[in-house]
């Protein structure tokens, strides 16, 4: 090797050194850095001639598993996802209160009930009356205050959708914007090492609030998409979450995919092609902060309302409703005889019967007065199986809407006379009528019957009406009162008639009420959560409350756990991600050591070059 390669290899790895010791020094400044990556020297062979080979430095390297990457961000959208449960339903046990303490559904049913125990004791006690009566309302209101808690829930996680998706759309800009600014730039480039570093931040942070893959070209320009694969950012171009609020939630404010019905507002996404997509509709986010609060508010928060309201409408029944026995026909054809007259909008009449294949089914006639809500909907394997009649046409229409609905079951509807529907089989014994009742609502307080509208759906009696917008089961725990005729005459607690008198120490109504909420067993709506359309759940009214509430209690419990752990993955893979891309101090010493005497041996090496061409340039004169 000539004095001039020795000299020219020297001088190229002086200037390698000094850009590596430039690295070392902004990896050491930017240690405590959020989001930067460290960085090596992109050192490469360059061809020198008659000089032979130099070393030089072409820009950086970024320190970074890909995979790992890719794993941390989909385990950050579970976090993110996890972490919003957890906290909700947390503050929903808090709605609940304590099991068995003070300012609980649990307790002020079992003071109710055991008021009503004590009144069955001395029904003719107007102190015992008015304590139940106390009780009653105490547990009123308790329903009303547990769906205030709920529905504020509901509204708080709707205003944090807004909030989250205003969030991401500013994470969404800024991605964009920094892939615009990398186009161009070479990703050896110390500046767009910088600029990338800033876009994975702000692509971390964008995970935590929806699940998200990319994919960077070779232009070094990343795409970014959810799993569903609706693209979020592509090139310089971002999509847009589109908010509109409804305020504030109650019970009766249900998503929908019909505009004119959704009462929770709207989350859109904008694309870039001025395409609009509804994002609870479509499905677009599957986890993250977003998907969190999308089944909250429609789904979770909703279940819980409904677990109550289904508390309060079987309350409300239990204590108004009166069933009654039709009335057999020889035949044939054979069957019943059941009284319409008393049937209200909601009331219905509940059939059984045996088919051709000897399987015994159950049919619940519901009188339904609005025709926009018929016919009802069944569930796959529903049963009892519902079908609806508007009773309010009159009997020869009933009659024709029942034959048409149910004339493939092999039954047959006529009216003999008056407001009286007679159920048969059809005759050709491919089914068996094995009972028939009227389900009705009592209205008044002293009608002779032990039942009695305790419970009011304001100033009303709970029906159970269904109409095309829902049904009035739907808030109920929030407008449900005590009757305020029975306010004004605590003594019909006791006094069931007037003629003739209920006689003093008569405890038939309040025994009656006292069994119908602790021993009478009902079916339960499986949109609690509770059995199946095909097994409904039955239980006693405070059976079904504590089966609710521990199930509440449950999902609390698994909510947390699964929030602890994910953020034990998201930690590991965070520290996995950070023993390769994080700044080593130990490392960047050890290198600064290694490149001061790279520095030292090239600059010993010059002083040496020197001192032989001096030698050389002395020798020839």
């Amino acid at each position: 090797m000539g004095l001039s390669s020795a000299l020219a290899t020297a001088m190229s790895g002086l200037r390698s050194t000094q850009a590596a010791l430039s690295i070392i020094t902004s990896n050491v400044a930017n240690a405590q850095t959020p989001g930067y990556v460290a960085q090596n020297p992109n050192q490469i062979e360059v061809a020198s001639g008659s000089y032979g080979s130099t070393v030089a430095t072409n820009g950086v390297n970024r320190q970074l598993d890909l995979f790992v990457q890719s794993q941390l961000r989909t385990e950050m959208a579970g976090g993110g996802y996890a972490d919003q449960m957890a906290n909700i339903l947390g503050q929903l046990q808090s709605v609940y209160g304590t099991p068995g303490g003070d300012g609980t559904l649990e307790g002020a049913l079992n003071n109710f009930t055991t008021a009503l125990q004590s009144l069955s004791n001395n029904p003719s006690n107007s102190s015992a009356q008015s304590v139940a009566l106390s009780a009653a309302q105490s547990l009123a209101r308790q329903l009303n205050t547990t769906t205030q808690g709920i529905q504020t829930l509901r509204t708080n996680v709707s205003q944090d959708l807004g909030t989250s998706a205003t969030a991401a759309n500013g994470l969404m800009s800024q991605i964009a914007e920094i892939n615009t600014q990398l186009q161009g730039l070479s990703s050896n480039d110390p500046l767009a090492a910088t600029l990338m570093d800033q876009r994975d931040n702000a692509i971390n942070q964008l995970a935590k609030y929806t699940d998200i893959r990319t994919v960077t070209d070779n232009s070094n320009q990343v795409s970014v998409f959810t799993t569903s694969g609706i693209q979020l950012v592509g090139a310089g171009l971002a999509s847009e979450f589109q908010y509109t609020s409804a305020g504030s939630l109650n019970a009766t404010s249900l998503y929908s995919t019909n505009p004119t019905q959704n009462g929770v507002g709207s989350l859109n996404i904008k694309l870039p092609n001025g395409a609009l997509l509804d994002v609870v509709s479509s499905n677009i986010v599957s986890s993250g902060q977003i998907a969190a609060d999308i089944k909250l508010r429609d789904q979770t928060l909703v279940q819980a309302q409904t677990q109550i309201d289904q508390l309060a409408a079987t309350m409300s029944s239990a204590l108004s409703d009166k069933t009654t026995a039709g009335t057999a026909v020889a035949g044939p054809p054979a069957g019943f005889d059941v009284n319409t007259s008393g049937l209200l909008d909601g009331n219905s009449i509940n059939l059984t019967y045996t088919d051709s294949s000897n399987v015994q089914r159950q049919i619940k006639i519901v009188n339904v007065s609005d025709p926009a809500a018929l016919p009802l909907q069944n569930a796959v394997g529903a049963n009892p199986t519902l079908v609806g009649a508007n009773f309010s046409l009159g009997m020869a229409s009933v009659v024709s809407q029942l034959n048409v609905a149910l004339g493939s079951a092999h039954l047959q509807f006529t009216n003999p006379s008056g407001s009286t529907l007679r159920i048969t089989d059809d005759g050709t014994s491919a089914a068996t009528v094995n009972a028939a009742s009227a389900t009705t609502t009592v209205q008044t307080l002293a009608s002779g019957n032990a039942q009695l509208p305790l419970f009011t759906d304001g100033t009303t009696a709970y029906t159970g009406y269904i109409r095309a917008s829902g049904s009035e089961m739907t808030g109920l725990a929030g407008r449900i009162s005590v009757n305020p005729a029975l306010l004004a005459d605590p003594a019909k607690l006791s006094t069931y008639s007037t003629s003739p008198a209920t006689a003093a120490g008569d405890a038939t109504r309040p025994s009656f009420l006292f069994a119908q909420l602790t021993q009478a067993t009902f079916n339960v709506s499986p949109a609690t959560g509770l059995g199946s359309a095909a097994q409904p759940f039955k239980a006693t009214v405070s059976n079904y409350l504590q089966q609710f509430i521990s199930q509440q209690g449950n999902a609390s419990t698994l909510a947390t756990q699964l929030q602890q752990g994910q953020s034990v993955v998201v930690s590991t893979l965070q520290q996995k991600f950070n023993s390769t891309s994080a700044v080593n101090m130990d490392s960047e010493m050890s290198n600064l050591i290694q490149v001061q005497n790279t520095y030292a041996a090239n600059a010993h090496i010059m002083s040496v070059v020197q001192s032989m061409m001096q030698s050389l340039l002395q020798a020839n004169t």
